[in-house]
């Protein structure tokens, strides 16, 4: 989701940069649509079992940021700059029901004593979507405090989408060949956003700040999160959050 505003000096570079947001956002749909193919998007197919009200919605506000962050990106590459800011006023208004929803569901989940992870306890799960409504929300908002600098804007409206495809790579087939657990999905989440760095490194012969800072936010809150779900803190935090 690259930012509108482009002066003339960085015209070039910014449209050397403009097709990796569109193939981050393309990876990163495809994702979404493996992972969640089985139980949401193809689940008459697989037989899974019906969703309630809640899923639903859920499904329908995720699929419709990650169609929203391609559509961003393409309008942003073919310089349909007045368009892109027009869907981001919507896109606000999404991601504010991204966080919503996403937390909800989390703590529904929690409150019913699901956990999709065996091993760990439902309250001790659920600091995994809090902390990535945490995440997501942080980055969105530097995002938006930063529009008006482009080149900060657009790679930190990356990361914040990004950064929320660990749930997918968790239900992926992974188990199958001896990947699991919330370390290797992050993992790949990370390999992911690794690839976007890299890839903006060498273009710009640098690596960007926005980025920089990012990535170490977004380990920091990964990892982080797993310690804090073993504390006596957080089991009293999420007892009263289900309460």
């Amino acid at each position: 989701m690259a930012s509108a505003t482009i002066d003339a000096a960085s015209l070039p570079r910014g449209r050397a940069e403009r097709p990796m947001y569109a193939a981050a956002a393309l990876v990163a749909a495809l994702v979404v649509f493996a992972g969640f193919a089985p139980t949401y998007y193809l689940s008459s197919l697989f037989g899974a079992a019906d969703l309630n009200t809640l899923k639903h919605i859920h499904g329908v506000v995720m699929t419709s940021w990650f169609v929203l962050f391609f559509v961003q990106a393409r309008l942003a590459a073919t310089g349909r700059i007045a368009i892109h800011r027009q869907l981001g006023l919507a896109g606000v208004f999404l991601a504010i029901l991204v966080v919503a929803i996403g937390t909800t569901l989390g703590i529904a989940a929690a409150r019913a004593g699901v956990t999709p992870v065996p091993g760990i306890s439902p309250l001790a799960f659920l600091v995994l979507p809090v902390g990535e409504m945490v995440a997501f929300a942080t980055l969105f908002a530097a995002a938006i405090a930063l529009r008006k600098r482009s080149d900060y804007h657009k790679r930190l409206m990356l990361l914040a989408s990004v950064a929320m495809l660990a749930p997918a790579f968790a239900r992926l087939p992974t188990a199958a060949i001896g990947l699991s657990g919330p370390p290797v999905f992050f993992a790949l989440t990370d390999i992911v956003i690794l690839g976007c760095i890299a890839y903006d490194t060498i273009k710009n012969r640098r690596l960007h700040p926005a980025f920089m800072a990012g990535l170490v936010f977004i380990v920091f809150v990964q990892f982080g999160r797993l310690a804090l779900s073993q504390t006596q803190a957080w089991t009293r935090f999420a007892t009263w959050l289900v309460g």
